[in-house]
Parts: C-alpha cells; sequence; structure tokens
C-alpha cells in the first residue's frame, strides 16, 4: 500500500475485503497497548487478587487472547488468520494498568487488527471485573506500537519521552 489509498475501498467507493492471495507469506508480529486507570484502591485490590469475580488479570489475559483469535468476527473486513502466538502483559502504573498484546503468525497479512483488539478487551475486562467498586474507570492510550514483517518490513511507534 503506502500509496495513500484506502486498501479497503474499492474504485466505486464500496467497502471490500482486501485480496491478499498474491503477498507473499511472511512472519508477521504486531504489538498494541492499552491503559486502564482506577482509584488506587482498585488497583490494590487487583494486585492483591481481592477482586470479588476472581484473578482479573488472570481473566484478562484470557479474554485478550481469545480476542485475539476472534478479532475477524468483530471488524468486518478482517481476515481470519491462524495466530501463531498471542500474549497479553500488564504492568502496573499510578493509579492503573498498562496492558500490552502481543500477537504473531505466518501468513499473507498483518497481525495489526488482533493486537489492538486484544489489548482492548484485555482493558475492558479489567473494567468489567471491578466496575463493581470503581465505575469511574477509564481506557485510553489504545495504540500500535510496533509491525513486523510483510512488504512494508517494520514500524514502530516513536517513545514519548518519560
Amino acid at each position: 500500500m503506502g500509496d495513500g489509498l484506502l486498501s479497503h475501498i474499492d474504485e466505486h467507493g464500496a467497502a471490500r475485503m482486501v485480496d491478499v492471495s498474491g503477498k507473499a507469506v511472511t512472519h508477521r508480529r504486531a504489538v498494541a497497548e492499552a491503559a486502564i486507570h482506577m482509584k488506587a484502591e482498585t488497583l490494590a485490590m487487583i494486585l492483591d487478587g481481592r477482586v470479588a469475580k476472581g484473578d482479573a488479570l488472570a481473566v484478562a489475559r484470557v479474554a485478550g487472547i481469545m480476542a485475539a483469535k476472534r478479532t475477524s468476527d468483530l471488524i468486518p473486513l478482517c481476515h481470519p488468520l491462524a495466530l501463531t502466538h498471542a500474549a497479553i502483559e500488564f504492568e502496573p502504573i499510578v493509579e492503573g494498568v498498562r496492558i500490552q498484546a502481543v500477537v504473531e503468525t505466518t501468513g499473507t497479512t498483518g497481525v495489526e487488527m488482533e493486537a489492538l483488539t486484544a489489548a482492548g478487551v484485555a482493558a475492558l475486562t479489567l473494567y468489567d471485573m471491578c466496575k463493581a467498586v470503581d465505575r469511574g474507570m477509564s481506557i485510553d492510550g489504545l495504540r500500535l506500537l510496533e509491525k513486523v514483517g510483510g512488504k512494508s518490513g517494520t514500524w514502530l511507534r516513536e517513545r514519548e519521552p518519560q
């Protein structure tokens, strides 16, 4: 792509699924992140394993992995992919949790949407697990950090200064 045209729109302006049959099979990897912000007390409950619904991080990890596997069921023009790896990691931050999703495949199209979906669903699951005690939580910062593989090669988001 890279020509400024939208690949999911045909010459008549209609939505279409991109034909990837002529693309090379390569190893593809994408990393995405999101953050969920909450009261300090809510974060402590998560980290101490005191959430009434159970182990919030374990449930969110499984939800994120499941979401990566089902992305094409949620995003209409995504190709169904045979993923070779999906992982969700959590990092406590000031009054919240940073979520990072890593997704990989060997195929003809990338896994950016799968990584973004995984991070987003993991964040939504933490919200669901904790909403009874903290309805003021907010989710933000859903973004792609890295994309590797395919014709366009590697793309890395420039890190903001800390």
